[in-house]
């Protein structure tokens, strides 16, 4: 029973780092970008910034070491000075050459941008346990390895040497992980649902049970004793967190590892079957199409299509 639930909930949405550049910036400048399309981050690795969101009054002041992370699609400016002339993002990324942008004149300031792809089943529901940003202070728990992890990208970004896009991508991955770690463990509260089960203590030991063994009746007494509750107890204390109850996850869970399942293996429905707990073709095919709307034989024909694309 060592399975990782956070760990595996990472792996199953396939959080991946699409690419990543760098800002070196001096005086007074300001960078208008659109609303991305979906998950990015901006760490600051020198110097301070303002961002202004889009539908937030009040601005956010970035410091070396800090990173925000944009969750839902709002178009933002970062600048020096709020009221210094901007640079629309096309603009400069057109005059780039390399990873790495010049605005304005100097280098007091180093800000590297990554962009994170999500694939998968529960990709969705991920991003639903999250607010529309995440600011990570200097003051956090992770800010000193945060830090550490944007001066190695930043160094990779700039030297370009042999396995610098493969690296870089290695790190935007990191400092993804490393964000969401300090949200789970600092943020006063934290939206029920498959994130904030996958880091609760109290219910590992049963979510252990679970992922490490999708295909097996799982019986409520079971996963309650093994989180050290009782029924009641387990089952209250289950759907406050996750948002459902825990035979509901299960089936859940079974069936987003199916989706993935369908999408990435040669397997036969009558092989994926029982590796999800259904003891023939036909009762998996049913509770696919009950969950998820469409047969497991439309849903692998269609392709890739409940993948989440995040490329901003």
């Amino acid at each position: 029973m060592n399975a990782d639930p956070f760990s595996e909930l990472i792996q199953l949405i396939t959080a991946k780092a699409l690419g990543s550049g760098g800002l070196v910036a001096g005086g007074a400048w300001g960078l208008e970008i659109p609303a991305p399309d979906g998950v990015k981050f901006w760490g600051v690795a020198k110097g301070k910034c303002w961002i202004k969101l889009e539908g937030k009054t009040q601005p956010l002041l970035i410091q070396s070491g800090e990173v925000l992370l944009l969750t839902a699609p709002r178009a933002l400016v970062i600048a020096s000075d709020l009221e210094a002339p901007r640079t629309r993002l096309d603009d400069l990324i057109n005059k780039r050459s390399g990873a790495v942008s010049q605005l304005g004149d100097g280098d007091d300031f180093f800000m590297i941008g990554g962009n994170i792809s999500l694939a998968h089943a529960g990709a969705d529901l991920f991003l639903g346990s999250l607010p529309p940003y995440l600011h990570l202070s200097k003051n956090s728990t992770t800010a000193t390895t945060v830090h550490w992890l944007l001066e190695q990208l930043m160094k990779e970004r700039r030297e370009q040497r042999p396995g610098a896009t493969a690296i870089s991508s290695q790190l935007a991955e990191l400092i993804f992980i490393q964000i969401l770690r300090s949200h789970l463990e600092e943020a006063p509260s934290v939206t029920p649902g498959l994130l904030k089960a996958a880091c609760d203590k109290r219910l590992a030991p049963a979510l252990s049970l679970i992922h490490c063994d999708p295909s097996r009746t799982w019986r409520l007494g079971e996963l309650a004793a093994a989180s050290a509750m009782s029924r009641a107890s387990f089952s209250a204390y289950f759907k406050q967190v996750a948002g459902v109850s825990a035979l509901v996850y299960v089936t859940g869970w079974r069936m987003r590892l199916a989706r993935k399942a369908l999408l990435e293996e040669r397997l036969t429905l009558s092989q994926i079957a029982p590796r999800f707990g259904y003891a023939s073709e036909s009762a998996f095919s049913n509770a696919f199409k009950r969950l998820t709307g469409m047969s497991p034989k439309r849903y692998r024909e269609t392709g890739n299509s409940d993948t989440v694309d995040r490329s901003a």
